[in-house]
């Protein structure tokens, strides 16, 4: 079965909204805050993580060899990430409140 030359367009298309929303998570790694950096840093974690996802499934999709092992790592990095804010999110909601 072939896929269709549309969807490597797709990918490509994804991959290049994850790199413009770089810009405002860069922006606010260079910020005063401290919370707001370390959110950035998770937030950036994420972003790199489906860069490598989708640019391994393009890859794998035009180039004859299997690059199955990059969008492997960046599907882990995006794992982990969301897990890190997961567990963020629950400590913050257990927390009292004054």
């Amino acid at each position: 079965m072939e896929i269709p030359d549309w969807f490597g367009w797709i990918f490509l298309g994804l991959t290049l909204l994850q790199a413009l929303g770089l810009v405002p998570i860069i922006r606010r790694l260079r910020g005063l805050d401290s919370a707001v950096r370390a959110e950035a840093r998770f937030d950036l974690l994420e972003t790199i993580g489906s860069m490598l996802l989708f640019g391994g499934l393009l890859l794998s999709l035009e180039v004859s060899e299997s690059w199955f092992r990059l969008a492997l790592a960046g599907f882990v990095l995006m794992g982990a990430g969301y897990a890190v804010k997961g567990v963020r999110l629950l400590r913050a909601r257990r927390r009292p409140t004054a």
